[in-house]
């Protein structure tokens, strides 16, 4: 390609365009600021300085001196909601939607920020009500996740799975194993009140939802149970393995149970061993040890959480470990067996929780449903101290 010299004349022109065009922003950037007031800049000040008390004096001076300026009202209104003070900040919301000159997506700004207040201050209905109002608005997206984390925390399971769909229609991504677990609470209820029957047709919708919901599959095993259906209970259950082997932990007290119920106990432990080898647990240790010290005697209950605390070495396999040694020591040592498995216990009480994956909150027992970011299936079927070793 012919080298043309006009290029060379044409880079002074665009360097001096830039130049221009740069000197304009910075015109306009500081004609705006000029129209600012002082107390702006004073409360954005005390905020980069983590001083939100002062910030709101600034920025509640502003509302005063001017009580058009919406996004101050929006900005007090938040500090106020973020401090715990949602009865100011309701009032500011409050007063910000009397304007009638309010624009329309100003107005159902303004809304929503209401509705967060609601919700922060507990006042449930009352957020139910404005985030219906704004399921025509901009904000429907936001209102309508609003809104299924109210029907979760009124446990109004049928709502939720109403708005869960609502939501995965608007385009807000996949719901599928909420509502399967929705579901879930709903055939839990159900089997609570003694109703079985009513639990089966909410189950298939649960695994319709989420073929892979380990919690589905575990609940049709406890209808069929109740329903005396032992042996189609035992075959439910086992097909957890196939879901996740983890999770077998969850089921193996059923199990046994079941196998004890047929006749079958020994096949039983057997199934349980073959768990055991697949998915180190504790919980499941539980199970297989006590079974297998009732059918199969002292020396093999020691056995098995010896070979155990050799191919999982935890403190709380060697906590079983010291209760297995214990069943027949000789008095001698006895003693001294038992003050080292006090000592050893009393530490693993802090490591035998369930931890969530997503917030960290830790519980004694399993949760669905995580008490602390109330988001699901975030708990791991394992201990923290297991999961530490497996990591």
């Amino acid at each position: 390609m012919e080298f043309e010299l006009w290029w060379l004349l044409g880079i002074p022109a665009f360097f001096g365009l830039g130049w221009i065009a740069a000197r304009v922003d910075i015109r306009q950037l500081v004609s705006e600021s000029r129209t600012l007031p002082r107390g702006y800049f004073k409360g954005l000040n005390h905020l980069l300085n983590d001083q939100p008390d002062k910030a709101i004096d600034s920025f509640v001076e502003i509302v005063r001196q001017d009580p058009e300026a919406a996004e101050m009202h929006f900005a007090l209104g938040n500090l106020f909601r973020r401090r715990g003070e949602t009865e100011r900040a309701i009032r500011v919301h409050q007063n910000l939607l009397s304007r009638p000159d309010l624009p329309a997506d100003e107005r159902a700004h303004a809304e929503y920020e209401l509705g967060q207040d609601y919700l922060k201050a507990g006042l449930l209905d009352r957020a139910e009500e404005t985030y219906q109002r704004l399921l025509d608005t901009s904000y429907a997206v936001q209102a309508r996740r609003a809104l299924l984390e109210i029907f979760q925390r009124e446990k109004e399971w049928v709502r939720a799975i109403e708005a869960a769909i609502a939501l995965q229609e608007a385009g807000a991504g996949s719901r599928q194993k909420e509502i399967a677990q929705f579901y879930c609470e709903l055939a839990q209820d159900a089997l609570v009140h003694m109703h079985p029957d009513d639990a089966l047709p909410l189950l298939d919708k649960a695994l319709h939802a989420d073929r892979t919901s380990v919690r589905g599959t575990i609940l049709v095993g406890d209808v069929q149970q109740a329903k005396g259906e032992t042996e189609a209970a035992l075959a439910t259950w086992r097909r957890v393995e196939q879901q996740s082997v983890p999770h077998v932990a969850l089921v193996a007290q059923r199990l046994m149970d079941g196998y004890r119920k047929v006749g079958r106990p020994e096949e039983g432990v057997s199934l349980l061993k073959s768990y055991l080898q697949q998915a180190s647990s504790i919980d499941l240790l539980e199970v297989v040890f006590k079974a297998v010290l009732e059918l199969e005697g002292v020396d093999a209950a020691k056995q098995l959480v010896g070979d155990e605390l050799r191919r999982t070495p935890t403190l709380l396999g060697l906590d079983k470990f010291l209760e297995a040694r214990m069943l027949d020591a000789p008095p001698a040592v006895l003693g001294e067996l038992s003050l080292v498995k006090n000592l050893v216990h009393g530490y693993t009480q802090k490591l035998a929780r369930y931890q969530c994956s997503h917030c960290g909150f830790k519980a004694r027992q399993f949760y669905w449903h995580c008490p602390g970011c109330s988001r699901w299936e975030t708990y791991p079927p394992r201990r923290t101290e297991e999961l530490n070793v497996m990591n």
